[in-house]
């Protein structure tokens, strides 16, 4: 493929755009709008910066216009559409992907560097208001250049959902590459709704005082005057929504901690969580730890109740029903393409109900399918508490017991029996041990000696900046293997393994020097502090580091005390 990522930056007296094949690694400036025939371009953010721009400056604007332009983007906050609207140009057509949407969270490209363990992590180099010698656009043509790199590593890292939506695009006739999995959703399900309907569909407009109730399906039933209280409560609980038209969780909610046995639970806009910390449990002969967690949970209410939002109509029913059961039997023929487009477009669509901006936006079904969620795993719970059975654990779509060797069967009748009177199916993973800082750091080691890692225990990835990993692979070579955390973190001569990256507002410096806003470090024997440039406090757990923003071979420095230090304090939180 003719696939060059690109970039530009912008100064008073300075305009570059430039680019870097994918394949061959080279780079070249872009001169002429005709640079771009035959080429697919990738940016990072691209469709908010670059392309406006690069549409300007082929359209003849001159340097100050371009500045003026790239400070009201950055500074003042314009959209795209009001940049050409305001500076009164035409967007070029450019085959072009932007990284930004199919990226996961909300980060910068150097975070999402520092993340991928790119090579050189650099901020501008330059003030951007600055007036450029010729020596200083040298400096910001080696700056872009690494920029570019970085964009490589992501559109690697990211090929394989790029390559989903290209043959999601092909399917549905909508250009889907530059989406997020949430876009992707609601993109394929209006065009499926609007075709249906025979019109188009709008997303609704609230009345900012809006309000409304939730209403319980009739299956929501307990056995405890308790839960039906809690269930009373959340039924009279009047929901609102936010500035953003976000829903608010009423307060009485918010404050609400549930018992049950010896759980405690809460609930939230999102999902159930219980209450744990610092505990540990493994299985014997004589008793095992399940977790039974439920199949496409929301997405599975919203079938079995009948939800739909309202200024969609019960189309929205057929287009959902056919995307999972079309999924269904891709999965079935072992056609992975295409299971996968439909999980996006049938996971992906729940996270719009909440957003004012979405077609699919409906408040009021958000929270029917919450809590509804959270409700009917209350339900198991009580259940299950009812016969003897231990709850250890609860979060969002599933819960993980202690069951022993004599009520086998009667775990199986309770879970049988909510699955029938609920409509919904749970499947099941048993746990060798599960050790728990709390219900979203955990690691549970599974019966095959592979493990499942949760927040600060998850491998690092495009989510989650690294954090010591080290330290992770220490815990859990001790927790399955009895190996001591020493002789993990000696042994250890990947140095990825041992830097920590964190965002610092404002930028950091180390001994004088600023190093950016986004910091790569390591724990060393001749560090010291790394500190806040606007007001020279120490950076969080940052004494003792020092900057690592070009990374090589194995430092020589390591404070590997430092490491052990701080795994044998993890395996405490734990419960290990």
């Amino acid at each position: 493929m003719n696939t060059y990522v690109l970039d530009c930056e912008c100064y008073v007296n300075y305009f570059l755009i430039l680019a870097k094949h994918v394949g061959t690694g080279e780079v070249v400036r872009v001169t002429s709008r005709d640079w771009f025939n035959g080429k697919t371009v990738v940016t990072f953010n691209g469709n908010g910066y670059d392309i406006p721009l690069i549409s300007m400056a082929f359209n003849g604007a001159d340097l100050a216009t371009l500045k003026k332009a790239s400070d009201r983007i950055i500074v003042g906050g314009l959209k795209p559409w009001e940049v050409e609207r305001e500076f009164g140009f035409e967007r070029m057509v450019i085959d072009h992907i932007d990284l930004i949407e199919v990226s996961p969270g909300i980060a910068g490209l150097k975070t999402y560097g520092g993340r991928l363990h790119s090579r050189k992590l650099q901020d501008l180099p330059i003030a951007p208001d600055a007036t450029l010698t010729f020596d200083q656009m040298r400096q910001i043509e080696l700056y872009c250049a690494n920029d570019l790199q970085t964009t490589v590593d992501l559109y690697n890292k990211l090929k394989p959902q790029i390559d989903l939506r290209v043959s999601m695009s092909a399917e549905y006739g909508i250009d889907l590459r530059s989406k997020s999995d949430a876009q992707i959703a609601e993109a394929v399900i209006r065009k499926e709704v609007e075709r249906l309907k025979g019109h188009r569909v709008y997303r609704p407009e609230l009345d900012p005082n809006y309000t409304f109730k939730y209403k319980a399906p009739e299956f929501v039933r307990f056995l405890s005057a308790g839960m039906r209280k809690v269930l009373d409560i959340v039924t009279s609980s009047g929901f609102t929504l936010g500035g953003e038209g976000q829903v608010l969780l009423p307060r009485v909610l918010e404050s609400m901690h549930i018992r049950i046995g010896r759980g405690v639970y809460r609930m939230g806009i999102g999902g159930l969580h219980s209450s744990e910390s610092s505990v540990s449990y493994k299985s014997h002969a004589t008793k095992r730890i399940v977790d039974r967690d439920v199949t496409s949970y929301y997405p599975s209410i919203i079938l079995t109740q009948g939800l739909y939002p309202t200024h969609l109509g019960t189309e929205f029913l057929q287009v959902y029903q056919g995307l999972v059961d079309r999924r269904i039997e891709a999965k079935r023929k072992g056609d992975s393409v295409t299971a996968d487009a439909l999980k996006i477009c049938v996971n992906g669509s729940f996270g719009k109900l909440g957003s004012m901006w979405s077609v699919l936006y409906s408040p009021d079904l958000l929270i029917a399918v919450t809590l509804t969620g959270q409700l009917s795993l209350l339900m198991l719970i009580e259940a299950l508490d009812a016969v003897g059975i231990e709850v250890v654990s609860a979060n969002t779509d599933g819960v993980v017991s202690v069951v022993r060797a004599d009520q086998e069967d009667l775990f199986a009748a309770v879970v049988h029996n909510w699955e029938v009177v609920t409509q919904l199916n749970t499947e099941e993973t048993q746990y060798e041990a599960l050790y728990s800082k709390d219900v979203n750091n955990y690691i549970a080691v599974k019966a095959d000696g592979t493990v499942k890692t949760k927040g600060l225990y998850a491998t690092d990835g495009l989510a989650k900046n690294p954090t010591c990993s080290v330290c992770v692979d220490a815990v859990i070579a001790y927790v399955t293997k009895g190996t001591p955390v020493e002789a993990t973190i000696r042994a250890c001569t990947d140095m990825t393994k041992f830097v920590t990256v964190r965002q610092v507002k404002g930028g950091a410096v180390f001994c004088g020097t600023p190093i950016g806003k986004t910091v790569r470090w390591y724990y060393a024997d001749s560090g010291t502090h790394i500190a806040y440039l606007t007001n020279g406090n120490k950076v969080p757990k940052s004494e003792g580091a020092k900057p690592l923003m070009e990374l090589g071979g194995l430092m020589t420095d390591i404070d590997y005390d430092w490491y052990v230090n701080e795994a044998n304090a993890m395996l405490q939180v734990i419960g290990a």
